[in-house]
C-alpha cells in the first residue's frame, strides 16, 4: 500500500470508496474526480492509482462497496414476505440516499447485473423461500428488480409525487403487489 508523506498512514479501499461515495452524494458523478478525491484523503493523486486504475474502476469500486454496505435482511427465519419487504425497503432507501450512485449504476448494466453481488444472493434466497423454482430465479429476480427500479426511477424524476408520505405509500403498494403476485404463483 502506498503511504502519503502528508497522511502518514496507508489508504484503504474502504476509505477510498466511502469518501468517493460522499463526494458523489454531494456533487454527482461529475463532481467526483481523482484529484478531488485525493485532496479529500490528503494524498497525492497518484497514490490513488496504487488502489484503482482509473475513474471507471473507482466508480465500480464505489458501486460494489455501497452495495456491500447495504443492511440486507438476514436469514433469520422470518417469513419470506417480511424478508422481501425488508429487502425492497432497503433498496429503496439506498436509492434515495445515494441518487447519483443509483443513477450511475442503472446507466451501467454490467454493474447491476453482477449476480455475485450480495444483493442478488439475498434476493435469490428469499425467492427460493417463496417457492420460486431454481430455473426461474434469474428471470423472476430480473422482473422484480426492473419493477422496483422503474418505480424508483419514476420517483426520482418526479413522475409520481414529491410528498414523502405519498412516496412511501406508493412504494408500499408496489411491494404488496409483488408479494401477492408471488404468493399466487406458488
Amino acid at each position: 500500500m502506498a503511504v502519503s508523506a502528508r497522511r502518514g498512514e496507508p489508504l484503504t479501499l474502504e476509505e477510498i470508496s466511502s469518501t468517493a461515495l460522499r463526494l458523489m452524494d454531494e456533487g454527482g458523478v461529475e463532481g467526483l474526480s481523482m484529484r478531488k478525491l485525493a485532496a479529500e484523503l490528503d494524498v497525492n493523486p497518484m497514490s490513488l492509482y496504487h488502489h484503482v486504475e482509473s475513474k471507471e474502476a473507482l466508480l465500480r469500486l464505489v458501486c460494489h462497496g455501497a452495495a456491500e454496505r447495504m443492511h440486507l435482511p438476514p436469514d433469520d427465519g422470518a417469513p419470506w414476505q417480511d424478508q422481501l419487504r425488508a429487502l425492497a425497503l432497503t433498496y429503496h432507501r439506498h436509492a434515495r440516499e445515494h441518487p447519483a450512485l443509483w443513477t450511475y449504476v442503472h446507466n451501467h448494466p454490467e454493474i447491476v447485473s453482477d449476480r455475485r453481488m450480495r444483493l442478488w444472493q439475498v434476493l435469490y434466497r428469499i425467492l427460493r423461500l417463496a417457492g420460486v423454482q431454481e430455473a426461474e430465479l434469474c428471470r423472476t429476480g430480473d422482473v422484480l428488480h426492473a419493477f422496483v427500479s422503474g418505480l424508483v426511477l419514476f420517483e426520482t424524476h418526479g413522475h409520481i409525487t414529491d410528498d414523502p408520505v405519498e412516496i412511501d405509500r406508493t412504494f408500499d403498494t408496489a411491494v404488496n403487489l409483488i408479494v401477492r403476485g408471488l404468493e399466487r404463483s406458488r
